[in-house]
């Protein structure tokens, strides 16, 4: 069975493949009562930025753990895409989006996990 960290891992690689910027990894496990395991969240610079970004997290995923997300949202207008893995969410924002909602914030009591960009 595929745990939820390898899961985690490639998406970030997905994210970094398509140079997805800001990425944080929000480990939810220790917190009482959380909606999932974990949130990936990450931003692009554009529509085109932002869907490309999630196009490629579900290409690394099924390509290299075989599964697919159980639901993905947003791409009518790739301002804010999220991706349903069970329990790994990932948020796919561009940047008035992100900081608007602030979901880093929201979750500050979690443990987060800060990904350098990749030049």
């Amino acid at each position: 069975m595929i745990k939820d960290k390898e899961i985690v891992e490639k998406i970030v690689e997905g994210i970094q493949e398509k140079k997805g910027k800001d990425i944080v990894v929000v480990d939810l496990n220790k917190l009482q009562d959380p909606p999932c395991s974990y949130f990936v969240i990450c931003e692009g610079d554009s529509n085109v930025h932002v869907s490309s970004i999630a196009f490629s997290i579900k290409e690394c995923i099924s390509e290299q753990i075989n599964l697919k997300p159980y639901a993905t949202d947003g791409l009518e207008n790739s301002l804010w895409v999220a991706m349903d893995y069970g329990q790994i969410i990932v948020h796919i924002f561009q940047r008035p989006y992100r900081e608007f909602y602030k979901l880093e914030h929201l979750w500050h009591d979690a443990d987060l996990k800060f990904i350098p960009n990749l030049d």
